[in-house]
């Protein structure tokens, strides 16, 4: 017993380890589109609403593609943890080179992102301010997954926490970067809402440079080849990157095109309802981005247990990630059931014209972001666990149900057929996120059991 109590106390400390330092790290990345939100949104909803919008879409067309580099993490804490250095190495030159032909066209999207929006019938007035903001910001994918590689190697070596001071201070810089561009100063004119995106981008490549500069100068990160040897493609390594990350990608894009999709609706439904939406979900992002960091740690710590052969292991830790991350996210509820006030003001002044009816919305949708908040992160933690074992297909099609089915055809029903508007879409958001997060712990559960049934002696 006394055995059992020692080990589970390292598991959670090896588990904080990663942990914290990540959870910080995607916390202080999200922030830098939130503190741009902050202070574009001083200047009216529509602004609030064109870079909201704009930042959404940007934003989870680089989750997806994150998702799809994810499977690195996995590849390489399994290398690690079977003792590979050559394989893990290799596994991370092969990210980059995938990156490569993830990085340009997702820059020329974001780019056109405009045409999305004037064919979803959005404000003309919001488009017209998105678009120099997407012209600014699309150059900061190829940095965006290029630190996402580095990311994924040194967390598969437990060693995480240079990523966080590097994000940290990322924020500080951006909101110093995109206040000065976008207002002027210093003998620079204003730029509107094209500094807002150029500060973004201008950021994320010092973020990349510098993560890449503390790899290579640390001892620790040695023996790898990273920085050294020819860098040749490697067919063996990249498909099965390729094979695992479709899947990966498509259950991210499942979750992230619901969101879109709301996000979109919203503004079919008014720009007040999208401003709205936007405020609520800088909130909803903030516990979501943290349960990411959770999310990473339990997938790091399942996938070093498999190669490892351990599998009682890799339940313990895939199961500890779930119940920490659900009670931590669990906490967090008080904050927009007890603060919304608060959290409303940040975004818009009382002096907007359109303050009393955006704020109202936005208290409306805070309510029931808060019941999902929970289960929007622990669907993020047992996905993770599961992909650790390499479980791709079955939470593809669990995710399909829920995200779309339940998520976004109820919530449509909701909102138009029975005429709740937005909190109809929320509502939907929160049916498809409960649902998911449940039949995706049962997932893992029943996998990870029939598998320590299978090495039992019979």
């Amino acid at each position: 017993m006394a055995g059992s109590n020692i080990k589970l106390k390292s598991e959670i400390w090896y588990f904080l380890i990663i942990a914290f330092p990540l959870a910080a790290a995607y916390l202080a990345e999200y922030a830098m589109f939130v503190t741009t939100k902050i202070v574009v949104g001083k200047l009216g909803y529509h602004q609030l609403a064109a870079v909201g919008i704009a930042g959404s879409l940007s934003f989870e067309i680089l989750v997806i593609l994150m998702g799809f580099l994810s499977v690195i993490g996995v590849l390489a804490a399994q290398a690690d943890g079977a003792g590979d250095k050559s394989r893990l190495g290799q596994t991370v030159k092969q990210g980059f080179i995938v990156s490569i032909f993830l990085g340009v066209p997702s820059m020329i999207l974001i780019w056109n992102l405009d045409l999305l929006l004037t064919a979803t019938g959005q404000d003309p007035m919001v488009i017209a301010l998105a678009t120099p903001y997407l012209h600014g910001l699309s150059s900061m994918a190829l940095p965006i997954l290029w630190f996402s590689v580095f990311r994924n190697f040194i967390s598969a070596l437990s060693k995480p926490a240079a990523i966080m001071i590097i994000t940290i201070t990322a924020v500080f810089l951006n909101y110093v970067l995109t206040v000065w561009l976008v207002y002027g100063g210093l003998g620079l004119p204003a730029m509107g809402l094209f500094g807002a995106g150029l500060a973004t981008t201008i950021v994320t490549w010092l973020m990349f440079f510098s993560l890449a500069i503390y790899i290579y100068r640390h001892s620790e990160f040695r023996g790898y080849g990273l920085f050294h040897g020819r860098w040749h493609f490697n067919r063996t390594i990249t498909s099965e990157i390729i094979r695992l990350g479709i899947p990966v990608a498509g259950l991210t894009l499942m979750e992230a095109g619901m969101f879109i999709t709301v996000s979109i609706l919203s503004g079919v439904i008014g720009a007040k309802t999208l401003a709205a939406y936007e405020v609520v979900m800088s909130w909803v992002g903030i516990p979501f981005v943290l349960s990411l960091g959770l999310a990473e740690a339990t997938m790091i710590r399942v996938a070093q247990a498999v190669g490892k052969d351990q599998i009682l292991d890799a339940r313990r830790a895939g199961n500890l990630g779930m119940i920490l991350g659900g009670g931590f996210l669990s906490v967090l509820v008080v904050i927009p059931l007890g603060f919304s006030d608060q959290i409303i003001r940040l975004f818009i002044t009382t002096s907007d014209a359109g303050f009393e009816e955006v704020s109202a919305l936005a208290a409306q949708f805070l309510m029931i972001g808060a019941i999902f908040q929970v289960f929007d992160g622990l669907q993020a933690i047992a996905a993770r666990a599961l992909r650790a074992f390499k479980d791709m297909i079955a939470p593809l099609w669990i995710a399909g149900f829920g995200y779309w089915v339940l998520g976004i055809c109820g919530g449509s029903v909701l909102a138009f057929h029975f005429e709740l508007q937005g909190a109809g879409l929320w509502w939907g958001l929160a049916i498809g996120l409960m649902t998911t997060s449940t039949l995706l712990c049962f997932r893992f559960n029943r996998l990870t059991r029939d598998k320590i049934k299978k090495l039992k002696p019979i």
